[in-house]
């Protein structure tokens, strides 16, 4: 679902996109991500649940033990590290508080990478010990 959001980006939507970037307390955005910026995310965004499906043998892939065996602790880092954020603008830490972005960051972005990131910890322990 997230991402369709993402390209819906890239085919010039624009349901979303204006309250899913940072901007300073000004109103001037801290990030302009291009179409190419968009389709990159969407595909990571597949590319991560692929791994899971793969993972999981729902989908009978072969995939190099070292990426079966580390790939769930990068996507696990990778959300857990969206939602602390950079201290400024992003992430549970973040100084700017204010703005559109920072509310839904607050309320919906970074619980969501959060939530992410517990069910990526999750999967990968229970693997460990089944």
């Amino acid at each position: 679902m997230l991402a369709l959001i993402h390209f819906n980006w890239v085919i010039g939507n624009s349901w979303g996109f204006a309250a899913a970037l940072p901007t300073k307390e000004n109103g001037d955005r801290v990030l302009n991500p291009t179409k190419m910026d968009s389709a990159i995310v969407g595909f990571g965004l597949i590319l991560f649940a692929s791994f899971y499906f793969i993972k999981s043998s729902v989908i009978p892939v072969a995939m190099p033990a070292v990426l079966l065996m580390y790939g769930g602790w990068v996507i696990c880092l990778i959300f857990l590290l969206r939602a602390i954020g950079d201290f400024r603008y992003i992430g549970f830490f973040k100084k700017v508080k204010g703005t559109v972005f920072a509310r839904m960051d607050t309320r919906y972005y970074s619980p969501l990478c959060l939530g992410m990131s517990i069910v990526a910890i999750t999967l990968e322990v229970l693997e460990l010990n089944p």
